[in-house]
């Protein structure tokens, strides 16, 4: 996995190396094993290497010549393209300079176009430069799991796998667009193709973007997910279907020519996760699962452990507790440039950085199985009628009746609700339109941009064998009683687990997972108020009074939505000034803020 960035010019003039250099210095931490640049026609790439498959001979840029033609086609990528191998074997007599599962995306763009992408099974966002077509071409994966954020200025087009690059280089400026802040303060994430920076946009999931002189003039997109409603089968034809897919899905996302390993929750996707890769690998699977230290909430580690030991796993414990939030929210709120306010950054950043210390450059991980599977409490509510006590998703934003806003944001649930009415379309059940919904935004902009960053951040690669285009079209075409039945979500998984891992114990009553930050916060709210409330960020949206109060009506047994609101306030203010106002941050979270 890696990093890459890039520019076009409007004029076709050449692109500074000093400005593809600062590119590359900025994302040198997702890429740490080297760096390639690219040079040609107005065109300028750089991609930073995290060597995971072809250590020897999968450096980037890679070049395959045009056919009937002098030039070369130029492609660098942020990716893991895992059905290489079989890709390579279709391909017949085309002659590959590398192993790189990197170089058959090349090679497919030349024999399909813009079509390539479709025969891709893998995470990536991937840019060509065509110099015949006299084009740059970007594409994404179906899911988002991998980021591209692209600018349209009056000097050209720039592209990075990070905003934090493009401003960096000087190529865009980390200007507010106050709209989408409202959005991340109301939803804790942002929707569609707006960034909370102006004139900064993302590269949709499934998405291919066409380039010339410096603007954007063709996009196509590939849907991750079937369209259509429930297709009819029985419980043991889905059993067997589902322990097929498991099996192929988790086997290719093992192809690795460096040590991986997983981060075991104690739940039911980490659970299936641990139980194949125990299956399908000769040695002890190394998990890693993190627990909280003295807070009122659930521990998963004892099941955790359970669950490793008959896995025979070699299992690594690891404690977050309330000295590690003082001390590293600081350091996350500056790696998550595109802002998710998701507290299981916090765990996720932790382990990350254990897994790194353990020597692997590999995780396996559960997200996408909930989203699949039907796993999420509001989805078997959102099937509900009203009546019968439904409501749709995320109907309240966090500062709802809360008083602490100066004014209420007005349209914040707009692009939710867009992708609310895309998703219900074509005969979906209430069900499938939720799963769909939370695919389109809550997925790639909060789960996995949190496993992006977080992981990058220490130079280890995330990947999550659920979120494979062939899981995606049985899982949601799955009838709505294989998913949700007898007050349980993922049920056929659930199922699966009861016969390959009876010890995960996947029927058993058990809590949701969460991080106890509105107790932290609230121990500490008389003290931590202020400071917020103080910041020019939160001054300019919030009446200080109301911030102080609702920092220390925060905490256990008191207010819950309080507890919410204060961590969104405390991840922002700490975002605002990193990725705003271009302050580093030093010290603890109060170190930070006093500054």
């Amino acid at each position: 996995m890696c990093g890459i960035a890039g520019v076009m010019s409007a004029d076709g003039a050449p692109p500074a190396a000093e400005t593809l250099g600062k590119l590359a210095q900025a994302l040198s931490h997702r890429g740490p094993d080297g760096d390639g640049r690219y040079v040609s026609d107005g065109v300028g790439m750089t991609q930073t290497r995290l060597a995971i498959i072809d250590l020897e001979t999968g450096d980037q840029p890679l070049y395959a010549p045009v056919k009937g033609g002098d030039g070369k086609v130029a492609l660098i990528a942020n990716a893991e393209i895992y059905n290489y191998i079989e890709l390579r074997l279709d391909m017949g007599r085309v002659e590959f300079k590398t192993r790189s599962d990197c170089e058959p995306p090349l090679h497919l763009y030349l024999r399909h176009g813009l079509d390539f992408a479709r025969h891709l099974r893998g995470m990536y966002a991937i840019a060509i430069h065509d110099p015949v077509e006299n084009c740059l071409v970007l594409a994404r994966d179906p899911f988002g799991i991998k980021p591209l954020y692209y600018a349209e200025t009056a000097k050209g087009f720039a592209f990075a796998s990070e905003p934090q690059a493009l401003f960096k280089a000087g190529v865009a400026t980390p200007a507010l667009d106050a709209e989408v802040r409202d959005e991340l303060l109301q939803l804790q994430f942002t929707t569609g193709r707006r960034t909370p920076f102006r004139g900064v946009e993302r590269l949709l999931p499934g998405e291919t973007a066409v380039v010339r002189r410096g603007r954007v003039v063709d996009r196509l997109r590939r849907q991750a997910l079937p369209t259509g409603g429930p297709i009819e089968t029985s419980r043991a034809a889905a059993l067997k279907r589902l322990d097929e897919l498991l099996n192929d899905t988790i086997g290719i996302h093992q192809r690795s020519d460096v040590p991986y390993g997983m981060f075991l929750s104690g739940g039911i996707d980490s659970s299936v996760l641990l139980a194949m890769m125990a299956r399908l690998n000769p040695h002890p699977v190394q998990a890693f699962t993190a627990g909280f230290d003295g807070a009122d909430v659930t521990d998963e580690r004892a099941h955790a452990r359970a669950v490793a030991t008959v896995a025979r796993a070699e299992h690594r414990e690891v404690s977050f507790g309330e000295g590690d939030f003082w001390a590293l929210l600081p350091e996350i709120a500056a790696v998550m440039d595109d802002p998710a306010a998701d507290y299981a950054t916090l765990p996720t950043y932790k382990l990350a950085a254990e897994a790194k210390k353990a020597g692997l450059k590999v995780v396996l991980t559960g997200e996408g199985g909930d989203e699949l599977f039907g796993g999420y409490g509001r989805y078997r509510r959102a099937r509900r009628a009203r009546f019968l006590g439904g409501r749709p998703m995320r109907a309240k934003g966090v500062f709802d009746g809360l008083d602490v806003l100066r004014r209420i944001p007005a349209g914040w649930r707009d692009g939710f609700a867009e992708h609310e009415r895309e998703a219900a379309a074509g005969g979906r059940t209430r069900l499938q339109a939720a799963q769909a919904t939370d695919c389109a935004d809550w997925l790639p902009n909060d789960l996995l941009t949190k496993l992006d960053r977080c992981l990058m951040a220490h130079g280890v690669e995330g990947r999550v064998p659920f979120l494979d285009v062939r899981v995606a079209e049985f899982a949601l075409t799955l009838p709505d009683r294989l998913k949700v039945r007898r007050g349980f979500g993922k049920w056929l998984l659930r199922r699966w687990l009861e016969t390959g891992m009876p010890a995960a114990k996947p029927f058993s009553a058990k809590r949701g997972f969460t991080v106890p930050v509105g107790e932290w916060i609230g121990g500490r709210g008389g003290e931590l108020g202020p400071l917020v409330a103080s910041q020019p960020a939160i001054d300019e949206i919030c009446t200080p009074a109301a911030v102080e109060a609702l920092f220390r009506a925060a905490g256990p047994g008191r207010g819950r939505r309080a507890g919410q609101a204060a961590w969104v306030l405390l991840f922002y203010a700490l975002w605002h000034r990193r990725h705003v106002q271009g302050l580093k941050p030093e010290g603890d979270v109060f170190d930070a803020l006093a500054a």
